[in-house]
């Protein structure tokens, strides 16, 4: 006899799965402490998630038998690998790269956006996350569409949790950065300068990573990249769309962008969840957690609360963006948050330089992604 919980609430259901945003949202106010089977813990409010993100020594982030680096470790491990992250995420670097971006969002611009209508997603926002991608890692172009192809297989296995084709997924995966490194290892290499190569030389407890770290670090680079940077453009331009006086305020004054694409994605967020695990007993909502619990906590939800965020779905620049948590918050926050800033405001002053108006075609709905993933799968617009 199994000693769970009785179900909340079915997360992988067609009635969740056909519109995310107003599924969480319905949760978080009628059951925002929420178990199911699939899942365990969900957390809807604000206050609980941001409790779970701030208590690392309550909730760790060792929830896999598979490493993960740094974002599945915990203080002391997490500090150490973190430390040898950030740097690839300072002001330095993202002034490097950053004409590299321009150059690529002018490049799709250019290529894209010239005619009346476009299929934005399959058009613009993915072969820019795809291309970024390359561009950041040092990758050939040639792996953009391997890319896309493992990160769609990867979503549709993450739904249905095989584990049988997660791990064959995991597997290619490996393999296809074993080429890259054994490419930069080669005796005829060319020292490169590239983010792939730098991590050959890095060091960690007086030794150097090794592959399988090597491996997850940059896993967790390219599906926060090819995901959630193509979910983000799609969110902010169907926003713009259908919010003619904000697109009208940005385009007049595009300096806004950045606060105003924090906002827009606060509203509409690309990432849905993450997870944590309890290493204690605790009492969130109401509810008894026993230890060793799955821990998921929605960022839709959270980002949409109305005890913090009034009239959630209304777009504001006066709200506090301290309590924005589009990129986490504690010792866990995205530390490549500069980067994707960085991209999404130069991509969308492409998008606005080189278009007319931006409008929904009613004739073409959009449709909307499913778990994992946010946002849209096909965005039809009008550009003039």
């Amino acid at each position: 006899m199994s000693n769970s919980p009785k179900q909340d609430w079915a997360p992988q259901s067609d009635a969740v799965l056909r519109d995310q945003r107003a599924a969480y949202d319905h949760m978080r106010e009628q059951c925002p402490v929420a178990y199911s089977d699939y899942a365990q813990w969900s957390l809807f409010r604000h206050a609980d998630v941001s409790r779970v993100l701030l208590d690392h020594h309550s909730f760790s982030n060792r929830v896999s038998r598979h490493i993960s680096v740094p974002n599945g470790m915990d203080p002391p491990q997490h500090t150490a690998y973190r430390a040898i992250i950030e740097p690839y995420f300072s002001a330095e670097r993202m002034a490097l790269f950053e004409p590299v971006c321009r150059e690529i969002a002018e490049d799709l611009a250019t290529t894209a956006l010239h005619r009346d209508q476009i299929e934005l997603m399959a058009e613009f926002a993915q072969p820019f996350a795809l291309r970024i991608q390359c561009a950041f890692m040092g990758w050939p172009l040639t792996l953009q569409e391997p890319l896309i192809d493992w990160a769609r297989r990867n979503n549709q296995a993450t739904l249905l949790r095989d584990r049988t084709l997660l791990g064959t997924l995991a597997a290619e995966f490996e393999a296809l950065i074993a080429e890259l490194l054994a490419v930069r290892r080669g005796a005829d290499a060319t020292p490169g300068d590239d983010l792939t190569s730098a991590l050959l030389h890095e060091r960690i407890n007086g030794r150097p990573l090794n592959d399988q770290e090597i491996t997850s670090i940059l896993r967790n680079w390219t599906v926060g990249e090819i995901g959630t940077i193509a979910a983000s453009v799609g969110i902010l331009a169907q926003f713009l769309a259908a919010h003619p006086n904000v697109q009208q305020q940005l385009r007049s004054d595009p300096g806004l962008l950045w606060q105003a694409n924090d906002e827009i994605l606060r509203i509409h967020g690309p990432l849905v969840d993450n997870r944590r695990r309890t290493t204690c007993p605790v009492q969130i909502g109401g509810r008894q957690i026993a230890a060793e619990q799955r821990i998921t906590l929605n960022w839709i939800a959270a980002n949409r609360d109305p005890q913090v965020f009034p009239e959630p779905d209304t777009f504001s620049l006066e709200r506090d963006p301290a309590q924005n948590l589009l990129y986490g918050a504690g010792i866990h926050v995205c530390p490549g948050a500069p980067l994707a800033r960085m991209e999404l405001v130069i991509v969308m002053r492409s998008l606005l330089q080189h278009s007319r108006k931006l409008s929904l075609l009613t004739e073409q709905p959009a449709t909307l992604a499913i778990y994992p993933s946010s946002g849209y799968t096909s965005l039809p617009l009008r550009l003039r």
